[in-house]
């Protein structure tokens, strides 16, 4: 966290930035050996809200969201399908709220790089 002069929590580039912690492998794997990194920005009081950045490798996991969770992809590829059969295709740009109890799968095909806020 750098770059700027502010009191409030920040990651300048975070698109770009390579300044991340290894958070090992994606859990309930389905499909390959998909591998965390990040950065936390901020946690607050009982971890509510949190923000950072997250980037996953290709591969293919369950996943069930336990909070509401706001995502903006800034790189690579994937779809996300939920247990009701929506398909969220998304790419650098894509804006995606995930709400609290949303349950399916996420299929990395590129590298994805994502800010998100849990709240």
């Amino acid at each position: 966290m750098s770059g700027l002069s502010s009191s409030a929590p920040h990651i300048h580039a975070a698109s770009a930035t390579d300044d991340l912690v290894d958070w090992g492998p994606q859990p309930d794997a389905i499909e390959g050996q998909s591998h965390s990194t990040g950065r936390l920005l901020f946690k607050g009081p009982g971890n509510v809200p949190e923000t950072g950045i997250w980037v996953c490798t290709p591969g293919r996991w369950r996943l069930s969201v336990p909070r509401d969770e706001f995502c903006h992809f800034v790189s690579g590829r994937a779809v996300y399908r939920s247990d009701d059969g929506t398909t969220i295709e998304v790419s650098p740009g894509t804006c995606v709220l995930f709400p609290a109890g949303w349950q399916g799968e996420a299929e990395i095909f590129e590298t994805i790089r994502n800010i998100y806020m849990l709240s």
